[in-house]
């Protein structure tokens, strides 16, 4: 089965509307440290669970909306703030990646003028933070920790331009060295 990624903003703002309760986080860090991420490289599997609060869409896509689509989208979101969305995916991460901070993917293509720097790194953690201009305006701060070599936790904390926030938990364990099957 191929899955297509999404991009951290697609992700929140998808799960702001309440239509998607299984993610696909991307990341990527611009700045590669020398000191690699202590993980294995191969195949993962990567549980994601999100929540999000406000409004996640910018305020100048709802008033360009016709009243009724509006007020159902706004409904929608105010429905889903309190709940949580989860999911499992699989993903490829090779020692390239581990090096040039790219444990979680993304789409660079899909959020042009975004920058993401890295605030501090050792071989077990890595906090990154990430800013992306308008129209899907928003910063986040994402620390990670390899727990062993086939372990990692993470966490996301997202604030779209004053609009919404999101908080991401990550965990993640190592499948094994073959990506055979895996659609990056």
């Amino acid at each position: 089965m191929k899955t297509t990624p999404l991009t951290l903003a697609r992700f929140v703002f998808i799960l702001g509307l309440g239509f998607l309760s299984n993610p696909i986080f991307p990341w990527h860090a611009s700045e590669a440290l020398a000191e690699s991420f202590n993980a294995k490289p191969g195949a993962w599997e990567m549980t994601y669970t999100g929540l999000s609060s406000g409004m996640m869409m910018p305020p100048e896509v709802l008033a360009k909306m016709p009243p009724e689509q509006r007020a159902r989208i706004e409904q929608s979101m105010h429905a889903r703030s309190a709940t949580p969305g989860t999911h499992a995916t699989k993903s490829c991460i090779t020692k390239e990646d581990l090096d040039q901070n790219r444990i979680i993917k993304e789409e660079a293509e899909d959020e042009p003028g975004c920058t993401t720097k890295v605030l501090s790194k050792s071989s077990s953690k890595m906090v990154l933070e990430r800013a992306c201009p308008s129209p899907r305006a928003y910063t986040s701060r994402m620390a990670m920790e390899a727990k062993t070599p086939e372990t990692l936790v993470a966490s996301i904390d997202m604030d779209r331009a004053g609009s919404g926030k999101t908080h991401i938990d990550i965990k993640g364990r190592w499948l094994g060295t073959s990506c055979a099957g895996i659609a990056d």
